[in-house]
């Protein structure tokens, strides 16, 4: 089955889908990533001192759950924090995401040799298989979404050190025997309040999330042309810029900053703290995650899949005129070439 990428990034066409998988038949849940998936890793790992909470939510860098959070529960799975693994046995899968994660092998934000970046995660992951001639479960679903950090922290100019990193962890979890992988696209961090402050360059970051989406795009086109894998894509680079029409009412500041306003756990800002999605935003990129699976998993008719243009990751976005669902649907989903 050939599959292609077109123009700036996921562009693809469907009339026919791979081997099929549904919502409903993962067995466990695998996540790799920094801040954005975090639900208590580097809270556990700082004594519970980063991040501050309150004002976050339990140790996540947000106002409330996150996508991961939401997206579990709509899978019934829960797994298990890679902090907690010595106390809480893993059955359902294993949290290995880090704040502050960069893409390759450290944290971009905290000095602490012991908190593996990205890539680290999912290299620490396939060793432990190997050494135990193991291959990963089939079954489970297994999520990947960094970069963001190395830009933020490290170099914002480097696109393509975070694009091999994400690449190599991608491909690394395909040879141990992933089967269902989720990975995500990052938002125009040249957009975020957080670009807007200490001396940081927002059209530099802008220029960096472009390259870092076609480059990632490239990467799951490829790995999509095989017909035993099942690549869901998430955009959320699409999914920002369509937040004021799916009922955001405030995407230019961050909550945190207009304490007068903001109600955390129930408000309508798209960031909470300059970097990090609310709560609310999670929900949404929730959705649209099990959107791309579900779209997946019942084919659609052809003449309502049109072509998807989603942002660098899809084409150039959401036409203003589509509903809440239809938006998630396209940023969420990946349709295979004739």
């Amino acid at each position: 089955m050939k599959k292609q990428a077109v123009a700036a990034g996921f562009v693809l066409f469907s009339f026919m889908l791979p081997t099929k998988a549904s919502a409903a038949s993962f067995d466990q849940l695998y996540v790799f990533g920094d801040s954005l998936s975090d639900t208590g890793n580097i809270y556990n790992a700082t004594a519970k001192t980063y991040p501050a909470s309150p004002p976050n939510f339990e140790g996540r860098f947000s106002d409330g759950p996150l996508w991961v959070d939401y997206l579990g529960d709509q899978l019934g799975l829960k797994p298990t924090l890679l902090t907690t693994i010595a106390s809480t046995p893993p059955t359902q899968g294993i949290n290995f995401a880090f704040g502050g994660a960069g893409s390759g092998l450290g944290n971009a934000v905290v000095p602490n040799p012991n908190l593996p970046g990205v890539l680290k995660q999912v290299l620490g992951f396939a060793g432990t298989l190997k050494a135990n001639n193991q291959t990963a479960d089939s079954n489970a679903l297994y999520t990947l979404w960094g970069g963001a950090n190395d830009f933020f922290f490290l170099n914002p100019k480097d696109s393509s050190t975070p694009i091999n990193n994400i690449s190599l962890a991608l491909n690394t979890l395909v040879g141990v025997g992933a089967k269902n992988i989720l990975v995500f696209n990052l938002p125009d961090l040249g957009q975020l309040p957080a670009a807007k402050i200490n001396d940081r360059n927002p059209t530099t970051l802008s220029k960096s999330t472009n390259e870092f989406n076609l480059g990632l795009a490239k990467t799951v086109s490829a790995l999509s042309q095989n017909p035993n894998l099942n690549i869901f894509s998430v955009d959320t680079y699409s999914l920002f810029n369509q937040a004021s029409a799916l009922g955001f009412t405030n995407v230019t500041e961050s909550c945190l900053s207009r304490l007068d306003i903001c109600n955390p756990g129930n408000n309508k800002f798209l960031v909470w703290d300059g970097f990090h999605p609310t709560t609310a935003a999670h929900q949404v990129i929730a959705d649209a995650a099990l959107a791309a699976i579900e779209a997946k998993s019942v084919p659609e008719p052809a003449i309502n899949l049109g072509i998807l243009a989603l942002g660098a990751f899809g084409a150039v976005g959401v036409l203003k005129r589509q509903q809440k669902r239809s938006a998630l649907v396209s940023a969420g989903r990946v349709v295979d070439a004739q």
